[in-house]
Protein backbone atom coordinates (compact mmCIF):
# COMPACT_ATOMS: atom_id res chain seq x y z
CA UNK A 1 0.00 0.00 0.00
CA UNK A 2 2.94 2.55 0.15
CA UNK A 3 4.75 4.05 2.74
CA UNK A 4 2.83 6.20 4.87
CA UNK A 5 4.14 8.10 7.95
CA UNK A 6 1.47 7.24 10.08
CA UNK A 7 1.81 6.35 14.13
CA UNK A 8 1.49 2.64 13.99
CA UNK A 9 4.07 1.75 16.10
CA UNK A 10 1.72 2.17 19.10
CA UNK A 11 -1.17 -0.05 19.33
CA UNK A 12 -4.37 1.30 20.94
CA UNK A 13 -5.06 -0.44 24.49
CA UNK A 14 -8.35 -1.37 26.25
CA UNK A 15 -9.01 -1.82 30.07
CA UNK A 16 -12.20 -2.12 32.20
CA UNK A 17 -15.49 -4.05 30.93
CA UNK A 18 -18.35 -4.13 29.25
CA UNK A 19 -20.60 -6.39 26.46
CA UNK A 20 -21.65 -4.77 22.78
CA UNK A 21 -25.19 -6.01 23.73
CA UNK A 22 -27.12 -3.13 25.84
CA UNK A 23 -25.70 -0.13 23.11
CA UNK A 24 -23.14 1.05 20.53
CA UNK A 25 -20.44 1.61 23.30
CA UNK A 26 -18.15 -1.32 23.91
CA UNK A 27 -15.50 -1.49 26.21
CA UNK A 28 -12.76 -4.00 26.26
CA UNK A 29 -11.08 -6.29 28.36
CA UNK A 30 -8.06 -7.52 26.85
CA UNK A 31 -8.58 -5.96 23.41
CA UNK A 32 -10.08 -8.56 21.65
CA UNK A 33 -12.51 -5.68 19.55
CA UNK A 34 -13.46 -5.94 16.12
CA UNK A 35 -14.88 -2.98 14.16
CA UNK A 36 -16.83 -4.05 11.37
CA UNK A 37 -18.68 -2.15 8.26
CA UNK A 38 -19.88 -2.82 4.68
CA UNK A 39 -18.21 -1.41 1.34
CA UNK A 40 -18.87 -1.80 -2.29
CA UNK A 41 -15.54 -2.78 -4.41
CA UNK A 42 -16.92 -2.28 -7.92
CA UNK A 43 -19.96 -4.32 -8.25
CA UNK A 44 -19.60 -6.70 -5.05
CA UNK A 45 -20.74 -5.61 -1.02
CA UNK A 46 -18.05 -6.81 1.20
CA UNK A 47 -17.84 -7.20 4.89
CA UNK A 48 -14.28 -5.83 6.25
CA UNK A 49 -13.34 -5.89 9.67
CA UNK A 50 -10.87 -3.59 11.62
CA UNK A 51 -9.00 -5.24 15.10
CA UNK A 52 -7.63 -2.25 16.99
CA UNK A 53 -5.66 -4.75 19.48
CA UNK A 54 -3.41 -6.12 16.71
CA UNK A 55 -4.27 -3.08 13.78
CA UNK A 56 -5.42 -5.40 11.06
CA UNK A 57 -7.66 -4.76 8.61
CA UNK A 58 -9.36 -7.46 6.24
CA UNK A 59 -12.10 -8.53 4.06
CA UNK A 60 -14.23 -10.99 5.70
CA UNK A 61 -16.40 -11.60 2.39
CA UNK A 62 -19.18 -10.90 0.27
CA UNK A 63 -22.37 -10.62 1.55
CA UNK A 64 -24.91 -13.69 1.10
CA UNK A 65 -27.58 -13.49 -1.01
CA UNK A 66 -26.70 -10.59 -3.21
CA UNK A 67 -27.04 -11.54 -6.81
CA UNK A 68 -24.17 -10.66 -8.78
CA UNK A 69 -24.04 -7.42 -10.29
CA UNK A 70 -26.09 -5.81 -7.70
CA UNK A 71 -25.00 -3.84 -4.22
CA UNK A 72 -27.37 -3.27 -1.19
CA UNK A 73 -27.43 -0.07 -0.11
CA UNK A 74 -29.57 1.76 2.63
CA UNK A 75 -29.10 -1.37 4.98
CA UNK A 76 -28.36 -1.42 8.89
CA UNK A 77 -24.76 -3.17 10.47
CA UNK A 78 -25.60 -3.67 14.08
CA UNK A 79 -23.41 -5.81 16.50
CA UNK A 80 -25.34 -7.86 19.27
CA UNK A 81 -23.31 -10.03 21.42
CA UNK A 82 -20.66 -11.33 19.46
CA UNK A 83 -22.81 -11.86 16.30
CA UNK A 84 -23.19 -8.76 13.61
CA UNK A 85 -26.53 -7.96 12.01
CA UNK A 86 -26.83 -6.61 8.56
CA UNK A 87 -30.70 -5.97 7.94
CA UNK A 88 -32.76 -4.55 5.24
CA UNK A 89 -31.76 -1.96 2.28
CA UNK A 90 -32.34 -1.33 -1.45
CA UNK A 91 -31.64 -3.16 -3.74
CA UNK A 92 -29.71 -2.08 -6.32
CA UNK A 93 -28.52 -3.12 -10.31
CA UNK A 94 -24.98 -1.61 -10.79
CA UNK A 95 -23.65 -1.81 -14.49
CA UNK A 96 -19.96 0.12 -15.35
CA UNK A 97 -19.83 3.07 -16.73
CA UNK A 98 -17.94 4.21 -19.60
CA UNK A 99 -15.77 6.03 -17.61
CA UNK A 100 -12.94 4.14 -15.23
CA UNK A 101 -14.60 3.81 -11.69
CA UNK A 102 -17.60 4.96 -12.53
CA UNK A 103 -20.73 3.04 -12.22
CA UNK A 104 -24.64 3.10 -12.58
CA UNK A 105 -27.05 2.08 -10.35
CA UNK A 106 -30.62 1.48 -10.43
CA UNK A 107 -33.15 0.34 -7.81
CA UNK A 108 -34.84 -3.15 -8.16
CA UNK A 109 -36.18 -3.70 -5.04
CA UNK A 110 -36.71 -3.15 -1.20
CA UNK A 111 -35.13 -5.67 1.33
CA UNK A 112 -36.72 -7.67 4.63
CA UNK A 113 -34.00 -9.85 4.81
CA UNK A 114 -31.81 -9.91 7.66
CA UNK A 115 -28.11 -11.43 8.03
CA UNK A 116 -26.26 -12.80 11.15
CA UNK A 117 -22.61 -13.14 11.00
CA UNK A 118 -20.93 -15.21 14.08
CA UNK A 119 -17.64 -13.87 14.38
CA UNK A 120 -16.08 -16.36 16.53
CA UNK A 121 -17.60 -18.92 13.78
CA UNK A 122 -17.13 -17.14 11.19
CA UNK A 123 -20.11 -18.27 9.51
CA UNK A 124 -23.05 -16.48 8.16
CA UNK A 125 -27.21 -17.03 9.09
CA UNK A 126 -30.48 -16.42 7.26
CA UNK A 127 -32.53 -14.66 10.44
CA UNK A 128 -36.01 -14.33 10.31
CA UNK A 129 -36.71 -10.87 7.92
CA UNK A 130 -37.73 -7.62 9.27
CA UNK A 131 -42.28 -7.32 9.65
CA UNK A 132 -41.80 -4.33 6.38
CA UNK A 133 -39.58 -4.34 4.30
CA UNK A 134 -37.31 -0.82 4.61
CA UNK A 135 -34.33 0.96 3.72
CA UNK A 136 -32.77 4.49 5.34
CA UNK A 137 -34.20 3.99 8.85
CA UNK A 138 -32.85 3.65 12.48
CA UNK A 139 -31.51 0.32 14.02
CA UNK A 140 -29.49 0.11 17.32
CA UNK A 141 -29.15 -2.92 19.90
CA UNK A 142 -31.23 -2.05 23.02
CA UNK A 143 -31.66 -4.03 26.26
CA UNK A 144 -29.59 -7.17 24.58
CA UNK A 145 -32.43 -6.97 21.52
CA UNK A 146 -32.50 -5.14 18.42
CA UNK A 147 -34.59 -1.95 17.52
CA UNK A 148 -35.46 -0.46 13.97
CA UNK A 149 -37.68 2.57 13.36
CA UNK A 150 -38.83 4.48 10.47
CA UNK A 151 -37.17 4.39 7.13
CA UNK A 152 -38.12 4.12 3.19
CA UNK A 153 -40.67 1.18 2.19
CA UNK A 154 -40.98 2.09 -0.89
CA UNK A 155 -39.23 2.90 -4.50
CA UNK A 156 -41.54 4.86 -5.20
CA UNK A 157 -41.51 8.87 -3.27
CA UNK A 158 -39.68 10.27 -0.52
CA UNK A 159 -42.07 9.23 2.16
CA UNK A 160 -41.06 7.19 5.69
CA UNK A 161 -42.57 4.83 7.98
CA UNK A 162 -43.49 5.40 11.37
CA UNK A 163 -43.72 1.91 11.44
CA UNK A 164 -40.82 0.32 14.35
CA UNK A 165 -40.34 -3.15 15.27
CA UNK A 166 -37.87 -5.18 17.55
CA UNK A 167 -36.35 -8.69 17.28
CA UNK A 168 -35.34 -11.16 19.91
CA UNK A 169 -32.10 -13.11 19.33
CA UNK A 170 -33.47 -16.03 21.51
CA UNK A 171 -36.80 -16.15 19.72
CA UNK A 172 -35.42 -15.68 16.34
CA UNK A 173 -38.45 -13.22 15.90
CA UNK A 174 -39.22 -9.51 15.13
CA UNK A 175 -41.90 -8.34 16.86
CA UNK A 176 -43.64 -5.33 15.91
CA UNK A 177 -43.48 -2.33 18.31
CA UNK A 178 -46.15 1.33 18.31
CA UNK A 179 -45.83 3.54 15.83
CA UNK A 180 -43.47 6.66 16.36
CA UNK A 181 -45.57 10.33 16.00
CA UNK A 182 -43.91 11.06 12.84
CA UNK A 183 -42.61 9.40 10.10
CA UNK A 184 -38.84 9.62 9.32
CA UNK A 185 -36.27 8.35 7.16
CA UNK A 186 -32.52 8.83 6.79
CA UNK A 187 -32.82 8.84 10.71
CA UNK A 188 -29.95 7.82 13.09
CA UNK A 189 -30.19 5.00 15.39
CA UNK A 190 -28.99 5.38 18.96
CA UNK A 191 -29.13 3.48 22.26
CA UNK A 192 -28.38 6.06 25.86
CA UNK A 193 -29.28 5.99 29.00
CA UNK A 194 -31.25 2.69 28.24
CA UNK A 195 -33.83 4.13 25.80
CA UNK A 196 -33.37 3.89 22.19
CA UNK A 197 -33.36 7.34 20.43
CA UNK A 198 -34.59 8.16 16.65
CA UNK A 199 -33.08 11.42 15.76
CA UNK A 200 -33.01 13.55 12.96
CA UNK A 201 -34.11 12.95 9.51
CA UNK A 202 -36.47 13.46 6.93
CA UNK A 203 -39.38 13.49 9.06
CA UNK A 204 -43.54 14.42 8.57
CA UNK A 205 -46.06 14.72 11.15
CA UNK A 206 -49.89 14.05 10.64
CA UNK A 207 -52.53 16.97 10.96
CA UNK A 208 -56.05 16.05 11.71
CA UNK A 209 -59.06 17.75 12.22
CA UNK A 210 -58.44 18.12 15.79
CA UNK A 211 -55.25 20.17 15.39
CA UNK A 212 -55.87 22.87 12.81
CA UNK A 213 -58.82 24.16 10.60
CA UNK A 214 -59.53 21.30 8.67
CA UNK A 215 -62.35 19.57 6.99
CA UNK A 216 -63.52 16.66 9.51
CA UNK A 217 -61.57 13.39 8.58
CA UNK A 218 -59.32 15.28 6.62
CA UNK A 219 -55.40 14.30 6.95
CA UNK A 220 -52.72 16.67 6.25
CA UNK A 221 -48.87 15.82 6.12
CA UNK A 222 -46.75 18.41 7.89
CA UNK A 223 -42.91 18.35 7.12
CA UNK A 224 -40.61 21.34 8.63
CA UNK A 225 -37.63 22.18 10.54
CA UNK A 226 -39.21 21.01 14.19
CA UNK A 227 -39.47 17.52 12.80
CA UNK A 228 -36.76 17.53 11.29
CA UNK A 229 -34.29 18.22 14.38
CA UNK A 230 -36.81 16.56 16.43
CA UNK A 231 -35.98 13.00 18.04
CA UNK A 232 -38.45 10.29 19.25
CA UNK A 233 -37.34 8.31 22.52
CA UNK A 234 -38.84 4.52 23.12
CA UNK A 235 -38.98 3.72 26.66
CA UNK A 236 -37.52 0.36 26.15
CA UNK A 237 -39.39 -0.75 29.80
CA UNK A 238 -42.59 0.36 29.29
CA UNK A 239 -42.41 -0.13 25.14
CA UNK A 240 -43.84 3.75 25.06
CA UNK A 241 -42.25 6.61 22.81
CA UNK A 242 -41.58 10.13 23.74
CA UNK A 243 -40.82 12.94 21.04
CA UNK A 244 -37.95 14.80 22.15
CA UNK A 245 -38.01 18.62 20.40
CA UNK A 246 -34.73 19.92 19.00
CA UNK A 247 -32.04 17.43 19.92
CA UNK A 248 -30.93 17.58 16.70
CA UNK A 249 -31.30 21.07 16.05
CA UNK A 250 -30.48 20.74 12.74
CA UNK A 251 -32.40 20.16 9.42
CA UNK A 252 -29.63 18.09 8.22
CA UNK A 253 -30.32 14.56 8.81
CA UNK A 254 -27.38 13.12 11.21
CA UNK A 255 -24.51 11.01 9.69
CA UNK A 256 -23.94 8.94 12.88
CA UNK A 257 -24.24 9.27 16.40
CA UNK A 258 -22.02 6.85 19.25
CA UNK A 259 -22.82 6.11 22.92
CA UNK A 260 -19.80 6.78 25.39
CA UNK A 261 -19.44 6.52 29.34
CA UNK A 262 -23.20 7.93 29.13
CA UNK A 263 -22.60 11.03 26.82
CA UNK A 264 -23.43 11.04 22.67
CA UNK A 265 -20.92 12.20 20.08
CA UNK A 266 -21.24 13.14 16.56
CA UNK A 267 -18.39 14.10 14.14
CA UNK A 268 -20.80 15.89 11.38
CA UNK A 269 -24.51 15.15 9.44
CA UNK A 270 -25.35 13.50 6.20
CA UNK A 271 -23.97 16.11 3.96
CA UNK A 272 -20.60 16.33 5.67
CA UNK A 273 -19.17 13.67 7.95
CA UNK A 274 -16.36 15.38 9.58
CA UNK A 275 -17.34 18.95 10.71
CA UNK A 276 -13.69 19.82 11.75
CA UNK A 277 -14.72 18.54 15.38
CA UNK A 278 -16.59 16.37 17.78
CA UNK A 279 -19.63 17.23 19.11
CA UNK A 280 -20.73 16.08 22.37
CA UNK A 281 -24.79 16.21 23.43
CA UNK A 282 -25.77 17.45 26.83
CA UNK A 283 -28.98 15.90 27.87
CA UNK A 284 -30.05 18.67 30.39
CA UNK A 285 -29.50 21.46 28.12
CA UNK A 286 -30.32 20.02 25.18
CA UNK A 287 -27.54 21.39 22.94
CA UNK A 288 -24.46 19.57 20.90
CA UNK A 289 -21.18 21.37 21.62
CA UNK A 290 -17.46 20.98 20.51
CA UNK A 291 -15.51 18.97 22.88
CA UNK A 292 -12.49 19.92 24.21
CA UNK A 293 -9.67 19.17 22.09
CA UNK A 294 -11.34 17.84 19.12
CA UNK A 295 -11.03 20.34 16.67
CA UNK A 296 -9.26 19.54 13.26
CA UNK A 297 -9.90 20.75 9.94
CA UNK A 298 -9.50 17.55 8.17
CA UNK A 299 -8.43 14.21 9.66
CA UNK A 300 -5.83 13.48 6.99
CA UNK A 301 -3.73 15.80 9.05
CA UNK A 302 -2.90 13.10 11.09
CA UNK A 303 -1.11 11.07 7.98
CA UNK A 304 1.43 12.12 5.98
CA UNK A 305 -0.98 11.74 2.95
CA UNK A 306 -0.47 13.79 -0.37
CA UNK A 307 -1.66 17.77 -0.74
CA UNK A 308 -4.28 15.96 -3.52
CA UNK A 309 -5.48 12.85 -1.16
CA UNK A 310 -9.57 12.96 -1.44
CA UNK A 311 -11.44 11.43 1.46
CA UNK A 312 -14.12 8.75 0.43
CA UNK A 313 -15.51 7.86 3.36
CA UNK A 314 -15.66 7.85 6.71
CA UNK A 315 -17.12 6.29 10.12
CA UNK A 316 -16.93 6.30 13.48
CA UNK A 317 -17.45 3.36 16.08
CA UNK A 318 -16.66 3.61 20.03
CA UNK A 319 -14.53 1.15 22.37
CA UNK A 320 -14.21 2.23 25.44
CA UNK A 321 -13.12 5.93 25.38
CA UNK A 322 -11.98 5.97 22.51
CA UNK A 323 -13.77 7.23 18.91
CA UNK A 324 -12.48 5.25 16.26
CA UNK A 325 -12.92 6.82 12.65
CA UNK A 326 -12.17 4.61 9.54
CA UNK A 327 -11.33 6.55 6.47
CA UNK A 328 -10.37 5.77 3.13
CA UNK A 329 -8.48 8.06 0.90
CA UNK A 330 -8.15 8.63 -2.62
CA UNK A 331 -4.67 9.27 -3.43
CA UNK A 332 -2.34 9.32 -6.81
CA UNK A 333 -1.06 6.30 -7.96
CA UNK A 334 1.05 5.30 -11.03
CA UNK A 335 -0.37 5.55 -14.59
CA UNK A 336 -2.47 8.13 -14.01
CA UNK A 337 -4.49 6.28 -12.02
CA UNK A 338 -5.77 6.46 -8.10
CA UNK A 339 -5.81 3.81 -5.23
CA UNK A 340 -7.59 3.92 -1.90
CA UNK A 341 -5.45 3.77 1.37
CA UNK A 342 -7.52 2.95 4.47
CA UNK A 343 -6.41 4.92 7.60
CA UNK A 344 -7.28 4.14 11.16
CA UNK A 345 -8.15 7.78 12.90
CA UNK A 346 -8.39 7.36 16.85
CA UNK A 347 -9.98 10.12 19.20
CA UNK A 348 -9.72 9.86 23.37
CA UNK A 349 -12.31 10.91 24.77
CA UNK A 350 -10.92 11.38 28.40
CA UNK A 351 -7.72 12.55 27.25
CA UNK A 352 -6.20 15.05 29.95
CA UNK A 353 -6.34 18.38 28.28
CA UNK A 354 -2.56 19.68 27.17
CA UNK A 355 -0.96 16.62 29.01
CA UNK A 356 -1.32 14.17 26.05
CA UNK A 357 -2.70 14.48 22.43
CA UNK A 358 -6.12 13.21 22.43
CA UNK A 359 -6.00 11.79 18.49
CA UNK A 360 -3.99 9.35 17.13
CA UNK A 361 -3.57 7.47 13.16
CA UNK A 362 -2.80 4.25 12.18
CA UNK A 363 -2.02 2.82 9.05
CA UNK A 364 -3.68 -0.77 9.35
CA UNK A 365 -1.99 -4.31 8.20
CA UNK A 366 -3.56 -5.48 5.33
CA UNK A 367 -3.03 -9.46 3.74
CA UNK A 368 -1.64 -8.69 0.18
CA UNK A 369 -5.37 -10.06 -1.12
CA UNK A 370 -6.77 -7.59 0.79
CA UNK A 371 -4.79 -4.16 -0.61
CA UNK A 372 -6.63 -1.77 -2.30
CA UNK A 373 -5.77 -1.36 -5.46
CA UNK A 374 -9.14 0.47 -6.56
CA UNK A 375 -11.62 2.83 -5.02
CA UNK A 376 -13.97 1.58 -3.01
CA UNK A 377 -17.15 3.00 -1.20
CA UNK A 378 -18.51 2.93 2.15
CA UNK A 379 -22.59 1.35 2.16
CA UNK A 380 -22.93 1.26 5.72
CA UNK A 381 -22.00 2.60 9.44
CA UNK A 382 -20.14 0.37 11.61
CA UNK A 383 -20.05 -1.52 14.74
CA UNK A 384 -18.06 -2.91 17.43
CA UNK A 385 -18.16 -6.36 18.57
CA UNK A 386 -16.36 -7.51 21.89
CA UNK A 387 -15.11 -11.12 22.18
CA UNK A 388 -15.45 -12.72 25.58
CA UNK A 389 -12.16 -14.20 26.69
Amino acid sequence: MGSLHCNVAASPSFSSTGSSSGGDNVVSRDGSVRIYACFAHGSNNSLECYEPGANTWRRVGALPGVPDGHILKGFAVVALGESVYVIGGRLCKRERGAAAGVYHDTDVSVRADVLRYEVRRGEWQHCAPLLLPRFDFACAPCRGRICVAGGQCSLSGARGTAAAEVYDEEKGQWSALPNMSTMRYKCVGVTWQGSFHVVGGFAESTLTAGDALLTPGTTVLQSSALERSSAEVLHCSRGTWEILPGMWQLDVPPNQIVAVANRLFSSGDCLNCWKGHVEVYDGELNIWSIWDHSALPDLSLLANLPSSAQRLYLTMAAVGTQLYFLAGYQVPSSNDSFRTVSLVHSFDTNAPPGLEPAWSSFQPKMEPDDIEDESKELFSQCCSVQLSS
